[in-house]
C-alpha cells in the first residue's frame, strides 16, 4: 500500500466514529520545531493513526511515529544520523475542565473552534520528546570514546577530627 500524505487536521470525533486508520507521511519540511532541535529533518515522518471510541464512549487516537534526524554528538561534537519511533494515545478535549476527568491512559488532545485536532503539532510534539537529552554516539562509533581519560581520585589526608577535643569535654 502507498503512503499518502496525512491531512493536516482532522475531527477526532467524527474519524472515532467512522473507525478510520492512517498510514502515511509527514513531510520533513513540515517538522519545523523538530527541525529547530536537530541538525536536519533527513527523510519524511511515517506516521500511522486509527480512531475508535473505548469502553467509557471516549474517542481516541492511537499512534505511532518514526523520523530520522541529524544530531551531533555531545562527545566529539559530529555528527550522526538518529533513527527513532513513538508511540502516543491522545483523547480530544473538548471541554477544558474534563481534563481531570481523562483517563491517564490518554494525553489531552486540544481542538481548535472547528472541534479539529493539528495531527501534524502532535506527531511533532511526540517527535520532541522522545529525543535523547544528551545525543551521543555509540560508544564504538564515536571518536572521543578512546580518548576519554579519568584521574586517579586524591586519597584525603589524615587531619585530626576537629571535635575530638569536645569529647575529652564530656567526661
Amino acid at each position: 500500500m502507498q503512503k499518502v500524505k496525512l491531512p493536516l487536521t482532522v475531527d477526532p470525533v467524527r474519524a472515532a466514529q467512522k473507525k478510520l486508520d492512517y498510514d502515511g507521511i509527514i513531510k520533513a519540511d513540515l517538522l519545523e520545531r523538530l527541525a529547530e532541535s536537530t541538525q536536519s529533518v533527513t527523510r519524511d515522518a511515517n506516521v500511522t493513526l486509527s480512531f475508535d471510541f473505548d469502553q467509557r464512549h471516549l474517542a481516541f487516537m492511537r499512534g505511532s511515529a518514526d523520523v530520522e534526524v541529524m544530531l551531533t554528538c555531545q562527545r566529539c561534537q559530529e555528527e550522526f544520523k538518529h533513527q527513532y519511533s513513538v508511540e502516543f494515545c491522545y483523547s480530544p478535549l473538548l471541554k477544558p475542565e474534563a481534563a481531570d476527568e481523562l483517563p491517564e491512559a490518554y494525553e489531552p488532545a486540544d481542538v481548535d473552534e472547528n472541534g479539529e485536532i493539528n495531527l501534524i503539532q502532535i506527531v511533532e510534539d511526540e517527535l520532541i520528546l522522545e529525543l535523547p537529552q544528551v545525543a551521543m554516539h555509540d560508544e564504538t562509533d564515536c571518536k572521543a570514546s578512546g580518548n576519554m581519560t579519568f584521574g586517579e581520585i586524591p586519597v584525603a589526608d589524615e587531619r585530626p577530627n576537629p571535635f575530638a577535643v569536645l569529647k575529652n569535654l564530656s567526661k
